[in-house]
């Protein structure tokens, strides 16, 4: 019985269950939706389950959600552990009633996790009672698409968090009751900046939504320094050169004070058991490798442009991780690989168009085609790419989905770890970082 099995069997899924709906479940996917408060600080993330482009839990049967559960759990926190996929966020996990009823399998990192109880769950007795059972262990509740009714009201005593669809109308009598029970109120769906300006306003701390990769949100939340966007445009360009050499790459980072500082802290420490003191940024150079180096460099100059450029960091490194293992695999456009995978969203984190900044970097043709036209062999890899971020994956064979799934997961990691730099933190260890990129 493999760990996965025996984690669902103890689940209360049966070896024949899982067996009957593997031919459903083979082709699944997992990702992860920030969540952001109000300051677009990235506080959380929703761990979810995708078995196709379409698919949700209201789509499996119970048995099968409770299966999809089981999967995502035991790679999140089994396999992978939450600590190195998403450092110190919480992370919401989504509950099946069956699931709820058997509250001695939920995970047991308790700071971190939020037990998310899915809207087709009903006010029932026994889903009452595991609920307030759940909630007296330490976990967060939070009540997923909640429209508030008599049938669901007995839900909001083992809440913590309200979820509210803003695409459907809501009631603000009915949010001032939950704000009157100290309920937190999160805001999914959120498609623009004067919907996060009212909801923030109305007393919504949590926000779902695809807002902050407008423009509009970096004049906003702007925190961008004025030297950033021409050291970043000409780190990318010189990057990209076939023979970039560490004195160039030393040049442009030391017009950026904070950037030095930075790679110098790193660099010096205990990950890489370096003899000595690093000194200079030709040293740091020479000890991170010059492609290390540059990811960190990008890492750091996009953070300053912004809390709305930092919130879309995660995604757009690991899609660009993404690009360069799957590269790797095949062998064909390694070198540039990284670059067009965070080229490919580089518009949306600056708040410009990706001509304008194609442009300004003058890139290769081949490059170009790729971003804009999805042409050649990166162009087509990247189209791969989005298709699996959005589970839009049917049709694959198990094996091309489990690669997928299996280079997300290493990708996420590394952007976690990677990420992390800037908050102080270690993130694991140096040879994780040097090698997952």
């Amino acid at each position: 019985m493999t760990d996965l099995h025996r984690h669902n069997a103890n689940a209360g899924v049966t070896e024949d269950a899982v067996r009957r709906d593997a031919a459903h479940l083979q082709n699944y996917c997992i990702a992860l939706q920030p969540i952001c408060d109000g300051e677009l600080t990235h506080v959380a993330d929703e761990l979810l389950y995708r078995e196709s482009a379409t698919a949700t839990f209201a789509d499996l049967s119970d048995e099968q959600a409770v299966t999809a559960t089981a999967r995502v759990c035991h790679i999140a926190f089994y396999e992978i552990g939450v600590q190195r996929l998403v450092g110190d966020r919480q992370l919401f996990v989504n509950a099946p009633r069956d699931w709820l009823l058997k509250p001695e399998l939920l995970p047991p990192n308790i700071d971190q996790v939020v037990v998310e109880v899915l809207e087709n769950v009903a006010a029932e007795p026994e889903v009452l009672a595991s609920l307030q059972h759940i909630r007296s262990q330490g976990y967060d509740v939070a009540l997923d698409d909640f429209v508030l009714s008599e049938q669901t009201k007995p839900l909001l005593d083992v809440a913590t968090i309200v979820k509210v669809d803003m695409l459907e109308p809501f009631n603000e009598a009915d949010i001032a009751l939950y704000k009157s029970r100290g309920l937190r109120l999160l805001a999914e769906k959120v498609e623009d900046m004067e919907t996060f300006d009212r909801l923030r306003q109305v007393g919504f701390t949590l926000f779902q939504g695809y807002f902050y990769a407008r423009a509009q949100t970096r004049q906003a939340f702007s925190s961008e320094r004025q030297n950033n966007h021409a050291a970043l445009i000409r780190l990318l360009a010189e990057l990209q050169k076939a023979d970039a050499r560490y004195k160039d790459i030393e040049q442009l980072i030391a017009q950026d004070a904070q950037l030095t500082y930075l790679l110098l802290r790193y660099a010096n420490s205990a990950f890489f058991h370096y003899k000595g003191k690093i000194q200079t940024l030709f040293q740091a150079l020479q000890v991170l490798g010059l492609k290390l180096a540059g990811s960190l460099a990008l890492t750091m100059l996009l953070a300053n442009h912004g809390p709305a450029c930092k919130l879309m960091l995660s995604r757009a490194l690991t899609r660009a991780a993404m690009c360069e293992r799957l590269a790797s695999l095949r062998s064909e456009g390694v070198e540039s690989a990284f670059f067009v995978g965070i080229l490919s969203m580089m518009g949306e984190l600056l708040g410009k168009s990706l001509q304008q900044l194609l442009d300004e970097l003058q890139l290769s043709q081949d490059i170009v085609a790729a971003l804009l036209r999805r042409e050649g062999v990166l162009g087509a890899l990247l189209q791969e790419i989005e298709s699996f971020e959005t589970a839009n994956v049917r049709g694959w064979p198990p094996e091309r989905v489990e690669l997928f799934n299996q280079t997300w997961l290493q990708s996420q990691i590394w952007t976690t770890q990677l990420l992390a730099v800037l908050q102080g933190s270690d993130g694991g260890s140096a040879r994780e970082v040097e090698t997952a990129v």
